[in-house]
């Protein structure tokens, strides 16, 4: 299907009415270039509403009307969420301070290091099939029809043992 930016209307539409709507749009945002992509999303979705002459009842009857509301709109959803974006920013030093810090933190790496022994301990409590089950499926990223094939067993017999063996590693790092 061809697009109605090809049609005449559409064309003479921006023609006639793009500078105006960048001037509108630029005054809200006070930025040229973003006041530009707002009036290219409105002719968008003046598009996607389809040709006036058309009878269909989601066309546009009065695409210069439509479209001055819609830069309207655009542009002061452009300032509200630039608003958002710069206090987001303000509230910490930009976003160096919402960056993760390359190491954790003393408590955390306690925790995690405990975690791990708690996990090493918990799987060497399972049954040997069992976890050789969850050790291929969580850590080697294996199918379950692989573990099948490896332990000689059924795909809903693997299934089991890694949900048996997870289980049991959530019950004793106390996350059941």
């Amino acid at each position: 299907m061809a697009s109605s930016w090809r049609s005449a209307p559409w064309l003479r539409v921006f023609e006639t009415q793009r500078r105006r709507l960048v001037r509108q749009a630029d005054g809200i945002v006070k930025d040229h270039g973003l006041a530009e992509d707002i009036v290219q999303d409105a002719f968008l979705r003046l598009d996607r509403r389809g040709d006036p002459a058309a009878a269909g009842s989601g066309a546009v009857k009065d695409p210069a009307a439509y479209l001055q509301l819609v830069v309207r709109n655009l542009a002061i959803d452009a300032c509200r969420r630039l608003g958002r974006e710069r206090a987001w920013i303000d509230q910490g030093d930009g976003l160096d301070a919402a960056a993760p810090a390359d190491q954790p933190n003393p408590e955390a790496a306690a925790i995690a290091r405990d975690d791990l022994r708690l996990l090493e301990a918990a799987l060497a409590e399972l049954p040997e099939r069992t976890r050789v089950a969850l050790t291929m499926h969580r850590f080697g990223d294996h199918r379950l029809a692989d573990i099948a094939a490896h332990l000689g067993v059924s795909v809903g017999t693997a299934h089991a043992l890694v949900t048996d063996g997870l289980e049991h590693c959530r019950r004793r790092l106390g996350r059941s």
